[in-house]
């Protein structure tokens, strides 16, 4: 499929309000056993963020691999998150845990970068996060280490929420 012919982009997905950034986690092409041989489809992992602390994870199966793109970056725009950014990192330590995935985030001073494997890079770079420190514990399965990378950021609050929550000043915290 052609991306004239209304193919997805790997990079970046113009819509008519925002731009969204997607990354292709990981495809697998997944066999169902029929009486006449196999019959083969795809699965594939999505990551979509703003660069500006948006960021979401879809699934999108299907027969043909830009179909699964496609499909997989619509889950991931209904799934979206909004996390706090402070200076281009996250505000605080975070544990993210889903299945026997579990992602350690730490914030990283400026100039350090981002210090990520594959499936969690995909993530904090599409929720545009310049400097941070991460460190995959359990499980390297790229479905639950994704989840557990999102889990992991939507524990994050900002000093202004947590500040209000307790019906104090931001200042006094």
């Amino acid at each position: 499929m052609r991306a004239d012919e209304g193919g997805v982009s790997l990079f970046k997905h113009d819509t008519e309000e925002n731009q969204f950034i997607d990354k292709v986690v990981h495809i697998s092409r997944v066999a169902k056993v029929v009486k006449g041989g196999r019959r083969f489809s795809f699965s594939a992992i999505v990551v979509v963020g703003d660069g500006d602390g948006g960021v979401g994870c879809g699934l999108g199966k299907a027969g043909e691999v830009p179909e699964a793109i496609r499909k997989g970056v619509e889950n991931a725009k209904k799934n979206m998150i909004k996390i706090p950014l402070v200076e281009g990192t996250i505000p605080f330590e975070s544990l993210g845990k889903f299945g026997a995935g579990k992602v350690l985030l730490k914030p990283a001073a400026e100039g350090t970068g981002v210090i990520a494997g594959g499936p969690v890079r995909a993530v904090v770079e599409a929720a545009g996060i310049q400097n941070i420190l991460t460190k995959c514990l359990g499980t390297n399965n790229p479905h639950n280490v994704v989840k557990a990378a999102i889990d992991g950021l939507n524990r994050l609050q900002s000093r202004d929420s947590v500040a209000a929550r307790r019906g104090k000043q931001a200042e006094d915290l």
